[in-house]
């Protein structure tokens, strides 16, 4: 099998499984801070989705941290099958709840100015919680597109 990088039980791996927890739970938590979130089922769906995704990142950095001390290969069908099919399934809801949560603060911001109209909502705190989610998103791109080769070269 190929030693891409990012692959599961490497250090590159490891990295992006953090990154993807940790922007995935910032995306969180300034969307759970914010005044008014809970009124709008985008947002509401964009904090499942992260949790989904913080997760399935946790798990799978404290599953890379496992094989790194243990210097055990993670590179078995069965597991990068696995590793392929959740990455895919997280990467897609996470791209369809950022995606519509944008869609809701540009109809908001631009469209009808809701912003303005109404102050007490945390419209700029939408605008970071959607940003930290889109890169979330990206991370576990890279993460779905090498568990793709790794699961195209066994």
């Amino acid at each position: 099998m190929k030693d891409l990088f990012g692959s599961p039980g490497k250090l590159s791996g490891l990295l992006l499984r953090i990154g993807q927890c940790l922007f995935a739970a910032a995306s969180i938590g300034v969307m759970a801070s914010a005044s008014g979130f809970s009124s709008t089922t985008a947002f509401c769906y964009l904090i499942a989705s992260m949790g989904l995704q913080v997760l399935w990142s946790f798990g799978l950095a404290c599953l890379d941290i496992h094989a790194l001390r243990l210097k055990r290969d993670l590179h078995s069908h069965v597991l990068v099958s696995l590793f392929a099919v959740g990455d895919w399934v997280t990467a897609i809801l996470s791209l369809a709840a950022a995606c519509s949560s944008a869609g809701v603060i540009i109809l908001f911001t631009r469209d009808t100015s809701f912003c303005r109209l109404q102050k007490q909502l945390a419209c700029g705190m939408f605008k970071v919680s959607v940003a930290l989610a889109f890169v979330s998103w990206f991370l576990l791109a890279i993460s779905s597109y090498v568990m793709f080769w790794l699961l195209a070269s066994v």
